[in-house]
């Protein structure tokens, strides 16, 4: 069974609800998709990284030895989409084989695939000025290179800091979960190249249901540390579209423990702003009248 569609306390207070893509606009849409990332499965092989940025012709990013281990990307970026992050840890995990275990010496390799969230209440989308990012018909978030005027309010906004801007050209740039190959019916080059299947795309109520059936299995198997990340609806961004089963806390993978949409404040902001408008031009009607005596 998929989630029930009720609205909580956060869906009230912004626009969205369970249907982001019927928000906005899309009276006739397909289901929701999205990216369920098993981090267990991931073997660093990059290859995601590399058919992303050949499918998307994203620039390459430098190619510098970063010392992160293995990385030489780093992190998410306007010139990568995709990034296959490699957390050296000095031991083991329990009853489970890690993704790379050095013989004898207590050392491990957590890798994890990271992407843009695709967030069902969306900052970026809340504070873009020109349009330039909108929901598709998918309810994945785009930005629109050619509208977008790099005045760049949505990059502190996201609250997972994935939006950046291309030194070159002063425009912004994320994964766009392969909006033209969704629109042909295929899948995103990441989840196509992905030889273990680390990255599973599909429509996202049925993700959500295989992670649940998988951390049941995985804390069968003794691994208790597994958990899923950016799954729950009912999170401060509404849930993910694109979320993970980690292998360890998420600040050790760089990623935010209680993430909370950045514009969630605006309504009560922009209501308090009102008020006190309308109160200074009472004190100033007042004030006009009692000169004009």
């Amino acid at each position: 069974m998929g989630d029930v569609m009720t609205e909580s306390p956060l869906e009230v207070l912004l626009v969205g609800g369970r249907d982001p893509a019927g928000a906005a606009g899309w009276d006739e849409h397909p289901p929701r998709v999205g990216f369920f990332t098993d981090t267990s499965l991931c073997i660093g092989c990059k290859a995601c990284e590399v058919a992303c940025k050949e499918w998307n012709h994203v620039p390459e990013d430098g190619l510098n030895w970063t010392g992160f281990s293995h990385d030489n990307s780093e992190g998410l970026s306007a010139d990568t989409w995709r990034h296959v992050a490699f957390i050296e840890q000095p031991e083991p995990l329990t009853g489970h084989e890690p993704n790379f275990q050095r013989d004898s010496d207590g050392f491990r390799w957590l890798m994890a695939s990271d992407v843009c969230k695709h967030c069902t209440h969306a900052a970026c989308l809340d504070v873009c000025p020109t349009g330039a990012i909108f929901r598709t018909e998918f309810g994945t978030v785009v930005v629109q290179a050619d509208v977008c005027n790099g005045c760049g309010y949505c990059v502190p906004a996201c609250p997972y800091g994935v939006l950046d801007k291309r030194e070159d050209d002063g425009r912004i740039y994320k994964c766009t979960l392969c909006y033209d190959r969704l629109q042909d019916g295929q899948e995103p080059a990441c989840a196509k190249a992905c030889p273990t299947d680390s990255i599973q795309f599909g429509d996202l109520d049925e993700l959500r249901e295989r992670a649940d059936q998988r951390l049941e299995r995985m804390h069968a198997n003794g691994v208790n540390e597994a958990r899923l990340y950016g799954r729950d609806p009912d999170d401060g961004v509404g849930g993910d579209g694109a979320f993970f089963l980690l292998l360890d806390e998420p600040e050790v993978y760089g990623l935010p423990p209680d993430p909370i949409v950045t514009t969630r404040d605006l309504p009560t902001m922009w209501r308090n702003v009102g008020i006190a408008a309308a109160a200074m031009l009472g004190v100033a009607v007042v004030a006009g009248i009692g000169c004009g005596r």
